[in-house]
């Protein structure tokens, strides 16, 4: 995906720790992280829901490629994407918490509506 933030770390492990919170966050459907990270898992997991709602083969592949686990796979073209039939965006939300308590960074919680 083009225009991305760094979040210091190299591209190995940003990718990697993308995938992570993405997964993390289909499965739980909230998770609470960094204003910047949710605000980079927000567009990821977005993208994955579109994917899920075309439903066709090259899409589930395409989600495959991406999410870590068979399982969080099915849920979104199973129970998340039928939820959002009739909306053309927006599956989710960010909410700021506040502040960090160890090095004053700003959190957020990143849930999908309902």
């Amino acid at each position: 995906m083009a225009g991305h933030r760094k979040l210091g770390r190299n591209g190995g492990h940003r990718r990697a720790m993308m995938r992570n919170l993405v997964t993390s966050f289909l499965r739980e459907e909230r998770i609470e992280t960094t204003l910047t990270r949710a605000r980079e898992v927000n567009r990821v997991a977005e993208h994955m829901i579109t994917l899920g709602k075309q439903g066709d083969l090259a899409s589930r592949r395409q989600a495959l490629a991406y999410i870590w686990d068979e399982d969080v796979v099915t849920k979104v073209f199973a129970t998340l994407a039928p939820r959002f039939v009739n909306r053309t965006g927006g599956y989710t939300r960010v909410v700021r918490t506040g502040f960090r308590r160890g090095d004053a960074a700003p959190m957020a919680i990143l849930e999908i509506l309902p």
